[in-house]
C-alpha cells in the first residue's frame, strides 16, 4: 500500500502548497491507523510553522485526499488528525499486489559487513547474531532494489597467531588435529593462554588489560615473548609461518562453510583483516599528508573535535609507537577500498554494542577524509549465558553445531509426535527445516539492541511467537488451498467483504510498508512481528468464516485470500532465512 500513502502524501502536499504558498514536498505523510484506515497528522505538525491552526490545514487536507479514487471518505479527529478511509472496492481490486515491493535501492549499492568469525576458533552460539541479523538485512535490501554485497571480514590476523604457531609447534596432538582440528586449535590456543597466566603471575603483573600490548618486549612473559617472534616472523613473510597460518585458515574455513550451509548463509566475498595487510602503512600516510593525524607520544593518531566531528571522541590510534597497526588502522582502509572498488552508498557493519564508541570514531576519521557513503554501525546485543559471559579464553562456550544439532534432534521428536503418518524421511526433513527456523527466529524476533540470555527452551521454542508457528501457519494454508483443488474450488476475485475479511487484506497490504522500514532500519524483528500478526489475522478469519463450505464464489475469493497469506508467510520467512513446508 506504499505506493497509495506516497500518491496521497503528495496530493495533500500540493494541496498545503497550492494553499498558502509554501513548497511543502515531502511533508505529508501517510500512515496506518487503528482509527481509520490511514491518517495524517500533518496538519498539527506544520501549524506552527505556516502560522496556521491545525484545523484550518486539516481541513485543506481532508478535501483534496477525498478526491482519491481509493478514498471513500475523509474526516478530522481531535486537535487536526486526518483519518481517511478507503473504498471495499479498491481494497478488493488491489489486495493481489501485497507482494509487490517499492525498488528504493535501485541504482545503489550497499557493502553489508557481518558474521566475521576469527580464524582458528569455533563458532559458538554468539556468533548466531551477527551472522543471521545480517543475511537477514542483505535479503530485505536485495528486496527493495539494492545491489547488495555480503562480506565476511574474518579475523585471520594479529598476535592470536603468534601464539597459535608457538602452541601447535609445542602441544599439538595430531590424532586430534585430524578429526576435529579446529576443536584441537582451541584447546592450544587455551593451553597458551593458560601458561600466559601462569608466567605473569610469576612476575608479579595483573590480569587484566591487554597482555598484547603491554610493556617492552623484555617485560612479557617469555612464552608470549615466543609468540611476538613468531608474528613478526609471519608478518616478514616466513614460509613455514605463513604455511601454518595458511593451514589455519583453510580448516577453519571448511568448519565455517559446513555451518554457514546449514543456516542457509552466504557471501559474496570473504576478505578478512589480512586482505588490508598491505593497505595499513599507505592510509596512515594519507592521514598524516591531510593533516588528519599527528604524532602522540611516539604513536599516531586521528584527534576529534565537537565543533566538527558532532561530539567530542577520544582520540583514535592507527600506528602504535613500535609501528603496529590497529583494528581502526584496518577498519579505514577497509572503508576506503569499499568505497573505491563498488561504489557503495550505504556502508553496513554488523557487530556488537560494546564496539559503539569504536564505530563512531572510526567513521569520522572516514568523514573526515571525504567518504559520502551512508555508514552505518548495526549493533546487537550480547548474548550471555545464565552463569555469565561467553569466553573463548575461559573455554566458556557452547558451540553453534551443537545448538542446530539439538534443535534438529528436538524438532524431529516433535514432528514425529504430531504426525505417525509421516515417513522417517519426511519426519527428518522437517526436523531440519523446523530446528533450524526455530534458533533463528529465537534471535531475530528480538529487537536486535537487546541483551539476550541463551537457555535451550527459549532457544529452541516450537509454540508462541515462533518459527514453527508460522510454519504451521503455512501448512495449514497449503493444506486448505489443496483441499480445495479436490473439491474443483480455485482461488478466484473477491465476492464477499466481511470485517474479518477486510481485517485481512489491510494486514495483507501492510507488507511493503514493514519490508520498507526492515531495509531502512536494518531491525529483522519488525518484520517477525508483523508475520505473527499476520498468521493470528488468517486465524480468526479462518475461525469465523467458512471457507470451503460457503457458495462457489465466496469460497474462490475466500481461497485467493487464503493463498495470498500463505505467499506473504512464505516471502516473509525467506527474507529472514527461514524455509516452508507444505506438510508438518
Amino acid at each position: 500500500m506504499l505506493a497509495l500513502t506516497h500518491e496521497l502524501g503528495l496530493r495533500g502536499a500540493n494541496a498545503l502548497t497550492q494553499a498558502f504558498g509554501v513548497d511543502l514536498t515531502g511533508k505529508v505523510i501517510i500512515d496506518r491507523s487503528q482509527k481509520a484506515d490511514l491518517q495524517c497528522a500533518a496538519a498539527m505538525q506544520l501549524a506552527k510553522s505556516l502560522k496556521r491552526s491545525p484545523r484550518e490545514l486539516a481541513e485543506v487536507l481532508v478535501k483534496a485526499l477525498a478526491e482519491h479514487v481509493a478514498v471513500k471518505s475523509t474526516d478530522i479527529a481531535g486537535p487536526g488528525f486526518v483519518n481517511i478511509h478507503l473504498h471495499d472496492a479498491w481494497l478488493k481490486q488491489n489486495v493481489g499486489n501485497a507482494l509487490s515491493l517499492r525498488q528504493i535501492g535501485a541504482g545503489h549499492t550497499v557493502v553489508i559487513d557481518y558474521s566475521s568469525p576469527n580464524v582458528a576458533k569455533p563458532m559458538h552460539i554468539a556468533h548466531i547474531r551477527s551472522t543471521i541479523i545480517g543475511d537477514a538485512i542483505k535479503r530485505v535490501l536485495r528486496a527493495v532494489g539494492y545491489n547488495v554485497i555480503a562480506d565476511n571480514h574474518l579475523g585471520d590476523w594479529g598476535t592470536q597467531f603468534g601464539k597459535l604457531i608457538v602452541a601447535y609447534r609445542k602441544w599439538l596432538d595430531e590424532k586430534a588435529f585430524s578429526e576435529n582440528p579446529v576443536v584441537e586449535l582451541l584447546r592450544l590456543y587455551i593451553k597458551f593462554v593458560d601458561l600466559e597466566k601462569e608466567q605473569k603471575q610469576a612476575l608479579g603483573k595483573k590480569l587484566d588489560g591487554d597482555e598484547e600490548d603491554e610493556g617492552a618486549a623484555g617485560d612479557a612473559p617469555p612464552i608470549l615473548q615466543e609468540a611476538r617472534a613468531e608474528l613478526v616472523k609471519l608478518q616478514q613473510g616466513d614460509d613455514e609461518n605463513v604455511a601454518l597460518w595458511q593451514k589455519f585458515i583453510d580448516v577453519s574455513m571448511r568448519e565455517f562453510e559446513r555451518v554457514y550451509k546449514r543456516l542457509d548463509v552466504s557471501f559474496d566475498v570473504v576478505l578478512g583483516e589480512s586482505f588490508y595487510n598491505d593497505k595499513l602503512a599507505s592510509t596512515v600516510q594519507l592521514l598524516l599528508d591531510r593533516g588528519l593525524a599527528e604524532e602522540s607520544e611516539g604513536a599516531i593518531v586521528v584527534r576529534f573535535d565537537k565543533a566538527r566531528d558532532g561530539e567530542a571522541l577520544a582520540p583514535l590510534l592507527v600506528r602504535k609507537k613500535d609501528g603496529g597497526f590497529l583494528y581502526g588502522t584496518t577498519d579505514i582502509a577497509g572503508m576506503l577500498y569499499r568505497v573505491q572498488r563498488w561504489n557503495a552508498s550505504r556502508i553496513i557493519i554488523v557487530t556488537d554494542d560494546r564496539q559503539q564508541l569504536h564505530f563512531r570514531q572510526f567513521f569520522a576519521a572516514c568523514k573526515q577524509l571525504g567518504v559520502k557513503a551512508s555508514m552505518e554501525h548495526v549493533f546487537f546485543g550480547l548474548m550471555r549465558l545464565p552463569e555469565g559471559t561467553i569466553s573463548t579464553r575461559d573455554g566458556n562456550l557452547i558451540g553453534l553445531e551443537a545448538l542446530l544439532d539439538e534443535a534438529e534432534r528436538r524438532a524431529t521428536v516433535v514432528a514425529k509426535e504430531c504426525n505417525a503418518e509421516l515417513t522417517d524421511a519426511e519426519t527428518v526433513e522437517i526436523g531440519r527445516v523446523v530446528g533450524i527456523a526455530a534458533v533463528k527466529y529465537n534471535d531475530l524476533s528480538k529487537d536486535r539492541t537487546t541483551l539476550v540470555t541463551f537457555t535451550w527452551d527459549k532457544a529452541l521454542s516450537l509454540t508462541g511467537n515462533t518459527a514453527p508457528y508460522l510454519q504451521y501457519a503455512y501448512a495449514r494454508i497449503a493444506s486448505l488451498i489443496a483441499k480445495g483443488v479436490d473439491a474443483g474450488v480455485s482461488p478466484g476475485e473477491l465476492a464477499s467483504f466481511e470485517p474479518t475479511e477486510r481485517a485481512l487484506t489491510m494486514k495483507l497490504l501492510a507488507f511493503d510498508d514493514i519490508v520498507e522500514q526492515v531495509a531502512l532500519s536494518s531491525k529483522p524483528h519488525m518484520l517477525c512481528e508483523y508475520l505473527y500478526e499476520l498468521a493470528a489475522q488468517f486465524s480468526s478469519f479462518y475461525g469465523e468464516l467458512s471457507v470451503l463450505k460457503a457458495e462457489p464464489a465466496v469460497s474462490a475469493g475466500r481461497l485467493r485470500l487464503a493463498q495470498l497469506t500463505g505467499d506473504v508467510l512464505a516471502k516473509g520467512l525467506e527474507l529472514l532465512g527461514i524455509g516452508v513446508l507444505s506438510r508438518m
